[in-house]
């Protein structure tokens, strides 16, 4: 194993580099283990199953002189000692780790090593579709038996959720994500959202309508064919894309046999070709627990924001179905982060967001002052696990009372608690759809009206605040996210 000795002293470029060498050589000989174990029924050996390992990435900081001062929220030391963490899919975050690393030399002059990890890489994540290997002739047991296999035990988020142990004896974590807590959440995009989880984008909006998907597509094929539009391929569930040069019907071909119904929170993403990161817009249907779910996902790829559109209810007299509720606060009884994120944790409106959002309002619709006043109001939502709460109204009346809550619906809760707790910057804007306190309730006929005109409107602000959150990243990526003791990368 001469080559995979530990290398230190390492630029950003040689450590990352080294990492893909690393990595890559872990997975090939991974991969022809496999094969040969299907062709053969020859397993590896003990020298062989070693090469099975992420690689470890460790900063050092000895600090010998003062400490610099500096404005980022990430990217920062504290505490002097060494930092560690695994690394998987190197070439893939290889720009997320230089915008890591190379301010930690410049600013702070870490130094940096790479070597082979304890952590066995296990056998699914090396694979694509899962079967290249099998193909029908070799038991996923006896696959289990002989190679790495993902183990519970070894996947968590006890880093994110403040519950790791310092011991003087061990690193520090230098991430929020290990590789395999990374790897987890990979094959787990893919199976939600029916995408390859390379092609979902940095700026996320989250919805529980699919008709705001559709708008999208909409949206993503005028772009595609828009002279000068920085905007390069639509990539849709079932793998499938649409590309810049794609006509227009091969364009509405290649949507129609999108399997988008085949997955439980398909997802569309919008690449641009610039670098600046496209757009993605996953349908997570409704509820907390999907809102939850597709967000400890996403949050591996370290995105820069994740905005939540969808619909809710109104629960003042002087709102008109249609208007816009921009939440400046949550009354969280989606009840489903209660014991990782207690309640009484406060959950902050993100002031860079919450502009972004209320200028793109005023961008798309053409008001401002007491016009825009009177369509979009600030205030708190209400975010339920029971999408039958008016049932329990006697109960629920005086906590809504209390909170003074302007809107009631079923995630923003959630994916706000999410993004603070995951340290994604977020946000939401909802569009009332019925008024539940004071009769206007949500019948077919009206509801299909009002789809009509609101749907897409709503779309527009939503990728306006995007547009308007790119030249803002280094405020987006704010210090109220991050705890007093928090690991060094974003």
């Amino acid at each position: 194993m001469d080559d995979f000795t530990a290398a230190h002293e390492l630029t950003p470029e040689q450590a990352v580099a080294r990492l893909e060498f690393n990595y890559d050589h872990a997975c090939d000989t991974l991969r022809e283990s496999l094969a040969r174990f299907v062709k053969t029924g020859v397993g590896p050996t003990p020298a062989e199953r070693r090469h099975f390992r992420y690689p470890r990435l460790d900063i050092t900081w000895r600090p010998t002189g003062p400490v610099p001062f500096t404005t980022r929220a990430w990217a920062k030391m504290q505490t002097p000692g060494v930092y560690s963490t695994t690394i998987t899919q190197p070439a893939f975050f290889r720009s997320y780790l230089l915008e890591q690393l190379e301010p930690l030399v410049r600013d702070f002059g870490v130094s940096l090593s790479v070597h082979v990890s304890d952590l066995e890489i296990p056998y699914p994540y090396v694979t694509e579709g899962g079967d290249e290997f099998t193909r029908g002739t070799v038991e996923v047991a006896e696959l289990a038996r002989i190679f790495p296999t993902p183990r519970l035990s070894t996947v968590g988020d006890e880093v994110a959720d403040g519950l790791w142990h310092f011991d003087p004896d061990r690193p520090r974590p230098l991430a929020l994500f290990d590789a395999v807590r990374t790897d987890f959440s990979l094959k787990r995009l893919q199976h939600y959202t029916g995408t390859n989880w390379r092609t979902i984008q940095p700026w996320i909006l989250l919805t529980n309508y699919q008709r705001y998907v559709d708008g999208f597509v909409r949206f993503a094929l005028q772009e595609l064919h828009r002279e000068g539009s920085p905007y390069v391929a639509l990539h849709l569930p079932g793998g499938i894309s649409v590309r810049r040069e794609s006509s227009a019907e091969e364009a509405a071909a290649i949507v129609a046999r999108a399997p988008w119904q085949s997955f439980q929170m398909p997802a569309y993403s919008l690449e641009r070709g610039d670098g600046e990161g496209g757009t993605t817009i996953v349908n997570i249907g409704v509820g907390p627990s999907n809102a939850k779910n597709i967000t400890d996902h996403l949050a591996v790829l370290r995105p820069n924001c994740w905005l939540m559109i969808g619909h809710c209810g109104g629960l003042r007299q002087s709102q008109v179905i249609g208007d816009y509720v921009l939440a400046h606060g949550y009354l969280r009884r989606d009840r489903i982060l209660d014991d990782i994120l207690p309640t009484e944790v406060p959950v902050p409106a993100l002031a860079e967001v919450q502009l972004a959002l209320q200028e793109a309002a005023a961008l798309v619709t053409g008001d401002r002052g007491d016009a825009l006043k009177r369509r979009l109001r600030t205030g708190t939502v209400v975010t339920y696990d029971d999408r039958n709460w008016e049932l329990r109204w006697s109960h629920e009346r005086r906590r809504i009372n209390l909170s003074r809550a302007i809107a009631v619906d079923m995630e923003s809760g959630t994916l706000a608690a999410q993004g603070y707790r995951l340290r994604v910057p977020y946000g939401t804007l909802l569009c009332i759809s019925d008024k539940p306190l004071h009769g206007e309730i949500k019948l077919p006929g009206a509801a299909t009206s009002f789809y009509q005109r609101a749907v897409g409107e709503h779309l527009a602000i939503g990728l306006k605040t995007i547009d308007l959150l790119r030249g803002q990243l280094h405020s987006l990526h704010s210090r109220k996210l991050r705890a007093f003791d928090e690991p060094v990368f974003r």
